[in-house]
């Protein structure tokens, strides 16, 4: 028989759950506004509200960073991690960061100034936080399949290309700070970027222009989807489809607590030095100096080890085959998902799923909140939350999607775990005509509310 794919790796440490009672949990989420990320980590069992700086760090990341040089200029630990980011991007120069929205700020400092244009495939919530906090303008072009939950499409995640060149076309260039092309492509469901589309929205942007930039946070896995789904990349290394994909580029910014397995830490990269010396400036007042921004010497030794680790076939494959293996086990129940599953989480439907809560009552929220109360499970809103109020009427956004998503920590949780998860799911599923009414806002921030959102129920 054939064998089973086992995790190319064995646990060395484990960290106790505490198993809380639904009446705890319902006083817990009271006091928390009913917003999930005011909740304690020890009043959750299985915590997915995001696989960012969430993952488990191997032995030989705790043992380079016993060998972090801390010197404030010139540390060895910044050449390590500057060696591991051109090997794997060809960029020269690179500008470390705390992490993924700390290089977001370096770098829009340089290129967005009010009144721009920064088109892009479905920005995340802090990329068009800081395009919207300076007074610019984020274009969604993204593919329409990724709107349709049930699509087969392969590559959710890409640019329309169409659509990008009519913005281009529409605006002159020094209108338009840069395109971003995020990968994978989170707010659409961790759905990969085919590189046929990488390479054509880089060309197409050097056509007007424009700087082509990726948000690289998931790089690995768009890497991975690559490999498996995309024409003449089946016997590629998933490190030579990574070069591949960032040779199209000027630039780029990476969250590297997701797919680089640290807790901390980020950086942008620059192909040109004229780029990365305008961005130097706003890094050492940000961030800190050139040399460690804002990372100690042993997180960039960390994350140096964890470039290489994150990009290893074996550890990918049961990476994103146990995000599969939770969406199957919630398919069997006939839980509504988006489809085909992507790398990093599993996005829940909640418009099928709780299809009687209009979208002004915030059904996302509404169903992520009955994960938790039903089993401590939890998830995070990504919809009329996350999309926020438009920054001209002040209206709120009602984008096409509205889901939960449960993001699995890297090297963290077993299958058992993800049993468990599924069976949470199930069992709010079945009585999911009792949840009569959805939520409302008692109190939001300006931006980015969904962080710090004080809701009560109708």
């Amino acid at each position: 028989m054939e064998l089973p794919l086992t995790e190319p790796f064995k646990t060395k440490m484990v960290e106790n759950i505490y198993r809380s009672t639904g009446s705890e949990r319902e006083m817990w989420i009271k006091e928390a506004s009913l917003n999930l990320f005011n909740l304690r980590s020890e009043q959750v069992i299985i915590d997915l509200l995001t696989d960012s700086g969430t993952g488990a760090m191997s032995d030989k990341q705790w043992s380079a960073m016993m060998l972090g040089d801390e010197s404030y200029a010139g540390a060895s630990s910044f050449y390590k991690l500057k060696d591991a980011i051109k090997d794997l991007t060809g960029f020269n120069y690179f500008l470390p960061a705390h992490q993924g929205r700390a290089a977001e700020n370096v770098l829009f400092s340089v290129l967005v100034k009010e009144g721009d244009i920064v088109p892009g495939n479905s920005h995340f919530d802090t990329t068009k936080g800081h395009i919207e906090f300076r007074k610019a303008q984020a274009v969604d072009c993204t593919i329409d399949e990724a709107g349709d939950t049930t699509s087969g499409h392969l590559f959710k995640g890409n640019v329309d290309l169409e659509k990008l060149e009519q913005v281009l076309k529409a605006n002159p260039a020094e209108k338009i700070s840069c395109v971003i092309v995020t990968v994978t492509n989170n707010t659409a469901g961790g759905q990969p970027v085919s590189m046929s589309n990488i390479r054509e929205a880089g060309k197409l942007s050097h056509k007007y222009g424009v700087k082509f930039i990726i948000d690289a946070a998931r790089f690995a896995e768009n890497a991975y989807f690559i490999r498996m789904r995309e024409d003449g990349y089946a016997e590629k290394e998933i490190r030579d489809i990574a070069r591949e994909m960032f040779s199209y580029a000027d630039g780029m910014t990476m969250s590297s607590k997701k797919d680089a397995i640290v807790n901390m830490g980020g950086f942008t990269a620059f192909r040109e030095e004229g780029l990365y010396q305008l961005a130097s400036t706003f890094n050492i007042i940000y961030e800190g100096f050139l040399t460690y921004g804002g990372m100690s010497g042993r997180d960039m030794n960390a994350l140096a080890q964890g470039l290489y680790e994150g990009t290893e076939l074996p550890y990918l494959e049961s990476r994103i085959n146990q995000v599969a293996y939770l969406g199957s086990k919630m398919k069997e129940y006939g839980i509504p998902l988006l489809e085909p599953y992507g790398g990093h989480a599993i996005f829940i439907d909640a418009k099928k799923f709780l299809p009687h809560i209009p979208k002004e009552e915030f059904p996302a929220q509404t169903l992520a909140i009955e994960l938790y109360l039903e089993g401590g499970v939890r998830g995070v809103e990504i919809g009329a939350l996350m999309a926020d109020r438009d920054p001209v009427t002040r209206q709120n956004r009602y984008p096409d999607l509205e889901m939960v998503r449960l993001a699995l920590p890297r090297r963290v949780y077993s299958n058992n775990h993800m049993d468990y998860v599924a069976a949470v799911v199930r069992n709010v599923f079945d009585r999911r005509n009792m949840v009569k009414r959805g939520v409302q806002i008692e109190w939001e921030a300006p931006i980015m509310r969904h962080f710090t959102v004080k809701l009560n129920r109708f």
